[in-house]
């Protein structure tokens, strides 16, 4: 049985499914045919139904829900581990409805954080992850919202960190950040979708156990412009215990992200 599934080249996403696509684990009678994308293309491609499974950001879950399923292992929550709104120089947090913000893509968590905080900032573009950090630096924008492994790297570059979204959303909530999440469609076979959230879990665990202290080809390869240091800071930073099963506390936080897309939609920030 081949099945089509998505997911990004970032560390902590090679790391969760090595084994699985590297066949380190038993996937029995299973195959994938894997594409690596950014979540952002991910997101659209859920959207259009084209891969049998695939990492998408929480952000467009409540707009998949009716034909895909959201798996119980591969995805990333936790505390601190949140975007970060970041700009040039240090901006008054009470004139940024009023500037142009980047946004690492219209159906992705980090835009429905970022709304949660301005509910009534609507001058916004939408740009891949990995370019925000320049369109600050060059002053195409005021100030971007950023994710993965700049979050690490910005002060680097001299950007200030104007407030930390996922902060904000645990102190309102008190419940870990949901981030992205793993969905198998809807139409396979039950059984189907179980056994391949159990591969997942498998992978996740041999990684931990065989992969942490010597980080392997695959996760290095799909990262070559980030130091270890950064490759392991964003493994730890994003796979944890949710990654093997989403749980009681993860399936609380993700309900009331759905929760909380539906109270944005009311005021029409988000378009749906």
């Amino acid at each position: 049985m081949k099945l089509t599934l998505g997911f990004s080249p970032c560390p902590n996403d090679t790391f969760i499914f090595d084994a699985l696509v590297n066949k380190k684990i038993n996937t029995a009678e299973y195959e994938f045919d894997v594409v690596l994308e950014d979540v952002q293309t991910l997101n659209e491609w859920a959207l259009q139904q084209k891969l049998d499974v695939t990492k998408i950001s929480y952000g467009v879950l409540p707009l998949l829900i009716n034909n895909y399923l959201l798996l119980e292992s591969g995805g990333a929550l936790g505390k601190s581990v949140g975007p970060l709104l970041i700009a040039k120089s240090k901006l008054n947090i009470d004139e940024l409805n009023d500037k142009l913000i980047a946004i690492p893509g219209e159906n992705t968590t980090a835009h429905m954080l970022f709304s949660l905080a301005f509910p009534n900032a609507k001058n916004k573009v939408f740009k891949v992850f990995n370019e925000i950090e320049d369109a600050v630096l060059k002053n195409e924008v005021d100030a971007g919202v950023i994710i993965h492994e700049n979050r690490f790297t910005y002060k680097e570059k001299g950007l200030h960190k104007l407030i930390d979204l996922g902060d904000y959303w645990e102190t309102k909530t008190e419940l870990p950040i949901p981030l992205g999440g793993i969905v198998a469609k809807k139409n396979l076979d039950k059984k189907i979708i179980k056994d391949v959230d159990v591969l997942i879990k498998q992978s996740v665990e041999y990684a931990f156990k065989n992969n942490y202290n010597k980080l392997s080809v695959y996760v290095k390869n799909h990262a070559q412009e980030m130091s270890e240091v950064v490759m392991r800071q964003h493994i730890d930073l994003y796979v944890n215990n949710f990654s093997i099963e989403l749980g009681k506390d993860g399936k609380k936080a993700v309900n009331k992200l759905l929760e909380v897309y539906e109270s944005i939609q009311q005021q029409h920030t988000i378009p749906a």
